[in-house]
């Protein structure tokens, strides 16, 4: 270490051999005092140093005696409340959500309690029914509790907005009413829903922006009847709902929601290749979902785009059925002959709307169909797989052969 000011050093000693002038007495006193006076001043700064750090020391001391405590209530809590778990939250987001929700003191009391039971960092997104000041361990312990959480919508592919009756006067239920039921939440006691009745009147009455239907469908939307509007922008996938939500509130959500899947599902980006709307390539992407099965999805939707390029009527049950409300694959001389928008078999071009919530396999399929020269197809097979065909000739073979073997 080197000693620049002096303030360490002998000023009357000498390292090198070489031959000093002398010095009076006078001026050896003056080098000297000089010197103390630079020592004196290093040693008041040593000393507000340690001094300052002294203060410090005891601040952190006192801070750090804080460390291993935090508030917390006790017992399993008061009255019901409902949180919600984002996508990505992480265990201190969810903590902080239950501390600013009332539910705990603080939220280290839920870290903490948290650190022994590993089922805490695998919570899911969604709401959760809480109490309000709960101990941390009781907390914890709801929160990890499946029944907590409360069960979101699900929307399979091929569901309908409306409920459909079978034959033997079975009741399917559609999107609304499923929509319904999620929408149920029992807080102190009190049961609360929003009724199938009020979804239909929104979805028919609401104005689109406030429902969240998107840019690209919202002409189409604005142009067909009012109850068939939503139709088959519900994508399928979970839906987690708010408790408490209103009508146009529940539906905002789905379908803003849905957008965003179908957006990566490709509508509307993969229509700009093929010659359709995006809203035409979610309407083709419906009838691949209700008249194929997974595997032929890619060649139903080569004999719909084929039949469409040379304006032969697509001649599909599905659509049909679907304006009838009817589960069934095949329809009646009567069904076929009746006029209206969903008779493919009298309306040539696709139907007004979707016919139901086509799955990404489907709209897959619908953007980039299988290559082929099929005109004809008819489910052949009983587990659902069809024969197509190029020729009038050879579809009706196939359709006599099906019918032989009882597939239909």
């Amino acid at each position: 270490m080197t000693d620049d000011l002096g303030l360490f050093t002998d000023p009357d000693a000498h390292h090198d051999e070489r031959p000093r002038p002398a010095r009076g007495k006078a001026a050896v006193a003056a080098r000297r005092a000089k010197v103390r006076r630079k020592r004196t001043i290093l040693w008041v700064v040593v000393a507000l140093v340690l001094g300052i750090g002294g203060v410090g020391a005891y601040y952190g001391y006192q801070e750090l005696r804080g460390i291993g405590s935090f508030e917390d209530y006790e017992g399993a809590g008061e009255t019901d409340v409902v949180i919600e778990v984002k996508d990505g939250d992480p265990v201190t987001a969810i903590a902080t959500t239950l501390k600013e929700q009332g539910v705990t003191a603080s939220s280290r009391a839920f870290t903490e309690a948290g650190k022994t039971d590993d089922r805490v960092t695998s919570i899911q997104p969604g709401f959760y029914l809480m109490k309000t000041k709960m101990s941390g361990t009781a907390a914890v312990a709801r929160m990890i509790d499946p029944k907590t959480k409360i069960t979101p919508l699900e929307v399979k592919g091929g569901n309908v907005l409306h409920d459909i009756t079978g034959g033997d006067g079975k009741v399917t239920k559609g999107i609304l009413s499923l929509l319904s039921e999620a929408s149920c939440v029992e807080l102190d006691g009190v049961k609360k829903c929003v009724t199938p009745e009020e979804l239909r009147t929104a979805a028919d009455t609401a104005d689109p922006a406030a429902l969240g239907i998107p840019d690209w469908a919202l002409a189409d939307a604005a142009n067909v009847e009012k109850d068939r509007r939503l139709e088959g922008l519900i994508a399928p996938g979970l839906y987690q709902l708010k408790p408490g939500a209103t009508a146009v509130e529940l539906l905002k959500s789905v379908i803003t929601t849905s957008a965003t899947r179908l957006q990566s599902y490709g509508i509307p980006s993969g229509s700009k290749e093929t010659g359709f709307r995006p809203y035409q390539i979610l309407v083709m992407a419906s009838l691949v979902e209700k008249e194929g099965i997974g595997k032929d999805f890619g060649k139903v939707a080569r004999v719909v785009t084929s039949r469409l390029a040379i304006g032969q009527k697509l001649e599909l049950d599905s659509t049909v059925n679907y304006k009838l409300d009817k589960p069934n694959i095949t329809t009646s001389d009567a069904d076929r002959e009746a006029a209206g928008p969903y008779n493919t078999y009298v309306k040539p071009g696709l139907t007004p709307t979707p016919i139901g919530s086509p799955s990404r396999e489907a709209i897959a399929a619908a953007i980039k169909p299988e290559p082929g020269k099929w005109l004809f197809f008819v489910k052949c097979q009983k587990d659902g797989t069809s024969c197509f065909n190029e020729t009038l000739d050879e579809h009706e073979k196939a359709v006599d052969k099906a019918r032989a073997e009882g597939v239909f």
